[in-house]
């Protein structure tokens, strides 16, 4: 046996090295057509471009427009963010929530921060739409209100997950989603190989998403991975 069925119409003959390749080429390109489905405006340009010059990784497209579907899902009126970047994934997460919802995001650098804001006001949205709060995740999510969320998107320090799954919980309301994002680490959290802690803590991190009884979980594989995860009533 060569380790799973073979596809319709092929023989059980182990010439499934070369029919591997083909179904992984093929794979490989259906992400990227789904990774590039969503066409980006001149904002979101704009913030990639800053997020590209500063050496910050910014979420894919086929991530934003998740985020975008998941906050309209959740019909989101209030949304928390850790990690601002220069505004990419918020403006995805803007453009699917309520035209009155408003997103906290969160970041240690300020500087960042304010591109975020140029790039918002950018994409038409009012100043109002979002609250930024400069400082380390850990020190401002204690801070905000329980089951006041409808989303949290996490996006910030990867050896922090499991400290921001619990803040989460008691953030979000019943029926909210957290999601996660960087969770494949570019294929070393499915790797053998000895990995570092970062990758260890997002195999934990899974573990126990998946475990945990009060979330409805679910991994998509767009961008570098996106754990999302529905808190039940």
């Amino acid at each position: 046996m060569c380790g799973f069925p073979p596809p319709s119409g092929y023989s059980h003959g182990c010439r499934l090295g070369e029919q591997e390749r083909v179904i992984t080429a093929n794979r490989q390109t259906s992400w990227a057509f789904a990774d590039a489905f969503v066409a980006e405006d001149e904002a979101l340009r704009w913030a990639r471009d800053r997020a590209r010059e500063a050496g910050l990784p910014s979420v894919s497209p086929g991530t934003g427009a998740a985020l975008r579907l998941l906050a309209a899902t959740a019909d989101a009126k209030a949304v928390a963010e850790i990690g601002t970047g220069t505004g990419v994934s918020g403006i995805y997460l803007l453009l699917g929530m309520r035209p009155d919802g408003v997103l906290t995001t969160v970041d240690p650098e300020p500087d960042r921060q304010q591109f975020a804001r140029q790039a918002f006001r950018a994409a038409g949205f009012a100043g109002n739409r979002a609250r930024f709060i400069p400082g380390r995740a850990l020190d401002v999510l204690p801070r905000l209100a329980d089951g006041g969320y409808d989303v949290v998107f996490c996006d910030g320090d990867r050896t922090e997950y499991p400290e921001y799954l619990a803040e989460s919980l008691r953030l979000l309301r019943p029926g909210g989603l957290v999601c996660f994002e960087g969770v494949f680490a570019d294929g070393r959290t499915v790797d053998s190989a000895a990995q570092p802690d970062e990758v260890l803590t997002l195999r934990e991190l899974l573990r126990t998403v998946r475990e945990a009884e009060e979330l409805v979980p679910s991994l998509l594989p767009v961008g570098d991975g996106l754990l999302c995860a529905v808190r039940r009533g």
